[in-house]
């Protein structure tokens, strides 16, 4: 075959901790700045967003503490597992997510990682607000009435 093969992007890696404990205020598709063996492991899926955060520093937005395994692979070239990865996004959204997080009680956290069209790994990042106690309790009980309304339907 003379083309590519078509990449599989079925890779999808999610935060599900951040929608229980924050509001999602925005959201934003970034790209990020990935070495060799990172994309490699994140393609096997070995990647979590778990205590993952977002910082604005100096006109950048950092991810801190995102887990992704060294490649198994890989040689001396590995990579750590969670260093700081850049996140490209443009100046107009990184003047936005500045803004908004410098705001009290509001936090930058990536939500999702997943394998774009063209082989490219995006990180969706939110501006949240955290939730008290009793929001919480809340979200519990809507999914719990979503559930038993999908099961009464189906009956």
């Amino acid at each position: 075959m003379a083309g590519k093969d078509k990449i599989s992007n079925n890779i999808l890696i999610k935060n599900r901790r951040a929608s229980f404990d924050y509001e999602f205020i925005e959201t934003y598709a970034a790209g990020i700045m990935l070495t060799g063996t990172e994309i490699k492991s994140i393609r096997l899926g070995k990647a979590s967003l778990v205590d993952t955060y977002c910082v604005v520093e100096r006109g950048e937005v950092w991810v801190k503490n995102m887990y992704i395994a060294e490649y198994f692979y890989g040689t001396y070239n590995n990579h750590s597992a969670r260093r700081d990865r850049k996140l490209l996004l443009n100046k107009k959204e990184i003047r936005s997510i500045d803004g908004a997080a410098k705001n009290s009680g509001f936090t930058v956290i990536p939500t999702k990682m997943f394998i774009n069209d063209k082989g490219l790994v995006k990180v969706v990042i939110a501006v949240a607000k955290g939730k008290k106690e009793y929001d919480k309790r809340q979200s519990l009980k809507e999914r719990d009435d979503k559930r038993t309304m999908q099961r009464a339907f189906r009956k």
